[in-house]
């Protein structure tokens, strides 16, 4: 299920730190006077005259090239309607926040308070210099249509109202994969069209493009079927009007193929679904409720294709699989508008991508061992990271063919390399790690339940269905917390190691400790002693079983706090060391630092057992681990104690691991200057693509680097992940905000699927 959303937590997310979803940020250096006489005056003038002279060489000196305006008037918001353009803004920034996260495109959100066509072109049209691209949103039927028309004939910058093609791109391409598998012919198929809109005019639009026979298609809308003997029917609607009768949905879909439904929830029975044609496809995309829920659908029949606009269930007909990549292949050319050929293109480049073989890490966030083209997968889904790749240089190239590109792509190898550049996979894994923690949710025990971070967190990731929880504490003292701070936590269970409740579990648990310690010098009475601290309390639950993760308290105090773990639940066979790993989120893709919290001064064998550890780890984020050994030395070029230690330790690597992208010992920045790398030492392992995996002479130099990275780099960063333990056992460290708590439950999680 998609994860519950409350009021206050809404709100805190918007207004939280600065207000708002999206800012601007400089993309020059302003660090001193001549750089601030360069953005602006006088040195300012030389690209305006250039300009001038030459209008085009506006998209080489300023960010109009990049740059789109989502552009509404708020009188379509999402299923809320007509609530006027302020009220609509939240809506236009998470628009511009998806177009920036997912094809790296600047946003300026514009809502315009006006429901005159006129008005509304025109404030469009003298707005023109500004783009590269206008995006419309969220503007009511039938007055986007106009806008649209007139804006494409208008502007010579492509324009697109999402809310008409977005969806109608993303299910045709599912309806050529559906028909596909079954072995239908497009043309020879019925189509049944619940609702009018803008959207389900234009889905059926494309789809009469691809070859659908407009006499094979019915449209209803609220007062029934759209016929020619209806006298209330609007040009649109008149353009859809059918010579056949059906006094009802249920009667019109007795023997069609394709049900398109964008209208609203629960118009669809079983029934309705079993009168359908042979292998029915059903494309119910109400939201958030469908028109026919997916497992009823499916229970009415074995052979129906299914695809709702639900992110829980197979087929998810998402608008974020075409819009930002459609732009990015429209602005890349510099196209004068987004035509028909172009949204075909990204129709046939969508469709042909769900036939590939799927990447590791698409099988990774849905918990699965192999996806691959069939009936519960007839549409890639939002994670790929090859969407990016295949849409855009479609779509140029559908501009370019078609004769709207002012900018042609000469070298498309060149191309594709330069997409895979503007956007790492630094909130990618993050999503990746959630979703596949959400698959299959386990019980995770939180130590330090006496904190309100801590229960915001534990909330959260009972929401998500990312775990469930199990609170340790007093239980007072956390349902007081949780009253002050208006949490919805009722369900979830509390227990506190002190209660006379818990006095038959501390006596089984000080047993199980007593027997794994009475010959360290622990005897019973210490043992059960042991048990009231909720850490060893917690670690017990997981050894017993009765948890399958812990995440214990937020501490200064790190390696005090992993010895009740480590005596409890112990490490993996082989290992003789743990180690902790840090994840920041960089532009570049995730980098993996390590050890970054527990061992204080690791010796050669020490370090080749923690880059082991690390390499592992990296590896079940199917990410290939390229991994620097660092110090203050390249190579050889400086000596001491540290420089040694780490060299040798890549010499014995190389040895036990031929195969690992490993090499040492360097200084900081050689993995990431590659110019440099190469030049000086083309031998490295490293010289080809660099480091994403970081591993730091002592706790001293990691701990240093990562917070520096963190605080100064501002990079969002998972972890400590502790290395090396038999179950997933997670310390958090003071401070820890509830994001960095929910990605370390769902790290815990992930694990225990894999260990478990």
């Amino acid at each position: 299920m998609p994860p519950k959303i409350r009021k206050e937590d809404a709100l805190y997310y918007h207004s939280k730190g600065r207000p708002g979803k999206i800012q601007v940020v400089p993309t020059k250096e302003t660090n001193n006077q001549l750089d601030l006489s360069l953005a602006y005056s006088p040195g300012v003038a030389e690209p305006c005259m250039e300009i001038f002279r030459n209008v085009e060489d506006v998209y080489k000196y300023t960010a109009k090239g990049n740059l789109v305006a989502v552009i509404s008037n708020g009188t379509a918001v999402l299923g809320l309607g007509n609530i006027g353009p302020e009220a609509g803004k939240p809506v236009m920034e998470g628009k511009g926040l998806l177009f920036k996260i997912y094809a790296d495109i600047d946003v300026f959100d514009i809502e315009l308070n006006t429901e005159n066509v006129d008005e509304f072109v025109r404030t469009v049209k003298i707005m023109e210099p500004t783009f590269g691209g206008v995006n419309l949103e969220d503007i009511k039927a039938p007055e986007c249509f106009e806008i649209e028309r007139r804006l494409k004939e208008e502007l010579n910058i492509p324009v697109m109202h999402d809310d008409q093609h977005g969806t109608a791109i993303i299910s045709s391409a599912a309806l050529l994969n559906g028909l596909e598998l079954v072995g239908k012919k497009v043309e020879d198929i019925r189509v049944v069209v619940s609702g009018a809109g803008a959207s389900a005019s234009s889905c059926t639009k494309l789809y009469i493009a691809l070859g659908v026979r407009p006499e094979n298609v019915d449209m209803f809308d609220s007062k029934g079927h759209i016929n020619t003997a209806r006298t209330d029917l609007d040009p649109m609607k008149q353009e859809f009007a059918s010579e056949r009768r059906f006094a009802s949905l249920a009667e019109g879909m007795v023997g069609a193929d394709l049900f398109l439904g964008l209208s609203k929830a629960n118009v669809v029975s079983q029934d309705m679904v079993r009168s359908m044609a042979k292998d029915p496809m059903v494309f119910a995309m109400a939201n958030p409720d469908p028109e026919i829920p997916y497992p009823d659908a499916v229970a009415a029949r074995e052979d129906v294709i299914m695809a709702t606009g639900r992110s829980d269930y197979p087929n998810q007909v998402n608008n974020v699989l075409g819009f930002p990549y459609i732009f990015r292949g429209a602005l890349d050319v510099r196209a004068r508008e987004i035509n028909e050929p172009m949204k075909l293109a990204a129709v046939h480049a969508l469709a042909e991508l769900t036939k590939k073989p799927v990447p590791d890490i698409v099988n990774l966030a849905y918990n699965a061992d192999n996806i691959k083209f069939g009936r519960e997968y007839i549409i890639p889904k939002p994670v790929d990271p090859r969407l990016l790749t295949t849409i855009a240089p479609a779509v140029a190239k559908a501009a370019m063919e078609s004769g709207v590109a002012q900018y042609p792509i000469t070298d498309w190898d060149a191309y594709v390399q330069q997409l895979e550049k503007r956007l790492g996979q630094d909130n990618q894994i993050s999503r990746v790690i959630i979703s596949k923690a959400r698959k299959a949710p386990k019980r995770v025990v939180f130590a330090d339940a006496e904190n309100v971070q801590v229960l915001k967190a534990a909330q959260q990731v009972r929401d998500e269905g990312i775990a469930f929880p199990i609170l340790l504490g007093k239980e007072e003292k956390i349902r007081a917390i949780i009253e002050q701070n208006k949490l919805d936590l009722a369900e979830i269970p509390v227990i506190d190691p002190y209660s006379p409740e818990q006095s038959a579990n501390i006596d089984r648990y000080a047993e199980v400790y007593f027997q794994k310690r009475q010959r360290k010098g622990v005897n019973i009475i210490e043992a059960r002693k042991m048990m009231y601290y909720r850490s060893s309390f917690g670690a017990m639950m997981v050894e017993m079983g009765e948890a399958d993760a812990l995440i214990s308290g937020l501490t200064r105090n790190y390696p005090d706090t992993i010895r009740p773990s480590l005596q409890i639940i112990g490490k993996e066979a082989g290992v003789k060391k743990v180690a902790g790993m840090y994840i920041l989120l960089t532009r570049r893709g995730p980098l993996f630092l390590a050890d970054t919290t527990v061992n204080f001064n690791p010796t050669v064998d020490d370090i080749v057992e923690i880059t082991e550890l690390t390499a592992q780890a990296v590896e079940r984020f199917n990410i290939k681990p390229r991994i620097a050994l660092l110090t203050y030395s390249n190579f050889g070029s400086a000596k001491g104690d540290d420089a040694e230690k780490m060299s040798t330790a890549a010499t014995i690597l190389h040895k036990k691991h031929p195969d690992m992208v490993v090499d040492g010992e360097m200084q900081a920045h050689l993995p990431f200057d590659l110019e440099l790398l190469r030049t000086n030492h083309p031998f490295s392992k490293l010289a080809e693509d660099g480091a994403n995996t970081l591993i730091f002479p002592n706790l001293s130099a990691s701990n240093i680097a990562y917070n520096l990275l963190k605080e100064v780099g501002e990079y969002e960063a998972i972890g400590p992940i502790l290395l090396g333990m038999r179950k997933p056992v997670y310390v958090l460290q003071l401070g820890s905000s509830v994001r960095e708590i929910v990605n370390m439950v769902a790290i815990a999680v992930v694990e225990a699927q894999m260990k478990g």
